[in-house]
């Protein structure tokens, strides 16, 4: 009998190593179907994934409470299962380097803890080679066996979107790979278990290593050229987004919007992929273009809100102005690698201490982060300007009138600047408003 049997008919478990927005998910997928333990070195979200608590929103607090999964913070534990799915987040460093220390760690802890006749699937964005060439030398070394006679290795980019409802684990086809044919048809077969999409068999680990930085790096790109265009169509007088849904109309353009880019995914994988290639002697030239323009976003935005309030006559030093939304993304409490901090920092420089407001942002971890305490809906009066800069549906259902009453009375014209658009520019006319957006 194989590794697969063994876990569908549970003599064997699937052990999760890393419970965040992209682990989590997983293991609570596959213990429908099979045993499994989720392991996490955070013990305080151990503790809350054991009392029925989600912390992440993914799959709610339901969902956890009603899930088999085995949650610990013992790495001994890991001692009990076969199949190890490896999803610990891997970021960049100041420098933009790769920042390699999660995922080496958590092959030193399975590899301490690891049996014979096992494998190991790695999910965490790499560039092509860090599964062989830097997860296989540690995890045989800490375990004392060898791969490929002991144990086997696979490498399974996540496609999780966080916040996302509609593209999840089971709904987005799976990119398998495996070290020969066995085990990639044992780790196909696993991920049969629970993607309903179905599964993308590739070539070789490094293949599907390749495919998941280029998957980001390609939005990173787009997303990028829309910036640019915000940019130079504000310099015209014309609104972009008027001019997006124009271009639009024809079939083969491509719906891409300009935005603050941020998360652990389209803001990192291009950097994983430039480190890489210029290991190997080429300097990315269109990939570090589009990242200079998404890293300096939010700087723009925050130069521009001045100008605004420059332009209506207010005092930029001290101006009282409000920032709806801290997250890196719409209906997620994720803070980490955030934009929207670089809006807060720049506004800072020019003498304004914003009040940030997020009903939806872990606000202990942007206060551990980066210092910043939020503040609740009534501190939005006597506002100066007003920047809604994630389109969380708490913000949607705002009305113009709303908006209106959070601004200092005085003001004849109100600054509003709306990032993403998520308002029709119409319902907020001069001079009543100065209403901008990217």
């Amino acid at each position: 009998m194989g590794l697969y049997e063994d876990l569908v008919n549970r003599r064997e478990k699937l052990a999760l190593i890393g419970l965040g927005y992209v682990g989590m998910p997983i293991a609570v997928a596959f213990a429908k179907k099979i045993d499994v333990i989720g392991f996490d070195l955070n013990a305080e979200k151990i503790r809350q994934y054991q009392s029925g608590v989600d912390p992440t929103h993914e799959v709610g607090d339901a969902a956890i409470r009603e899930s088999t999964v085995d949650f610990t913070a013992d790495p001994a534990r890991l001692r009990e299962a076969k199949f190890y799915i490896v999803a610990v987040p891997t970021p960049v460093n100041d420098d933009h380097t790769p920042d390699l220390a999660p995922v080496e760690g958590a092959s030193r802890i399975l590899g301490q803890n690891m049996q014979k006749g096992s494998v190991v699937v790695f999910e965490s964005t790499v560039y092509p080679g860090v599964t062989e060439d830097i997860c296989v030398p540690i995890l045989e070394k800490e375990s004392g066996l060898k791969c490929g006679i002991d144990f086997k290795i696979g490498y399974s980019p996540e496609r999780i979107n966080p916040g996302d409802k509609v593209h999840r684990l089971e709904t987005i086809t799976k990119i398998v790979s495996g070290m020969d044919e066995e085990t990639l048809d044992t780790v196909a077969k696993v991920y049969e278990l629970v993607v309903e999409a179905g599964v993308h068999r590739a070539e070789s680990i490094r293949v599907a290593e390749a495919a998941k930085v280029i998957e980001n790096s390609q939005r990173d790109i787009n997303i990028a050229f829309m910036n640019e265009l915000s940019i130079i169509f504000h310099k015209m007088g014309i609104d972009t987004k008027d001019v997006l849904r124009a271009a639009g109309t024809k079939w083969n353009f491509l719906p891409f919007t300009p935005g603050l880019v941020g998360g652990h995914c389209i803001g990192v994988d291009p950097y994983y992929l430039t480190y890489k290639a210029e290991e190997l002697g080429y300097h990315s030239q269109i990939i570090l273009a589009g990242r200079r323009i998404n890293d300096d976003m939010g700087k723009y935005v925050a130069e521009c809100l001045v100008k605004e309030l420059i332009a209506q006559d207010i005092p930029v030093k001290r101006a009282r102005v409000a920032i709806l939304g801290f997250t890196f993304k719409e209906n997620c409490p994720d803070t980490r690698n955030t934009k929207v901090i670089d809006i807060y920092r720049e506004l800072q420089e020019y003498g304004i201490d914003p009040i940030v407001v997020d009903p939806q942002a872990d606000a202990a971890e942007a206060k551990r982060l980066y210092g910043v305490d939020f503040a609740d809906e009534s501190a939005l009066k006597d506002l100066d300007a007003l920047l809604i800069a994630v389109m969380h549906s708490d913000f949607a259902s705002l009305t113009p009138e709303k908006i209106a009453s959070f601004y200092n009375p005085k003001h004849r014209t109100k600054v509003l600047a709306d990032i993403k658009g998520i308002f029709d520019r119409r319902d907020y006319p001069a001079p009543e408003f100065d209403y901008w957006r990217l």
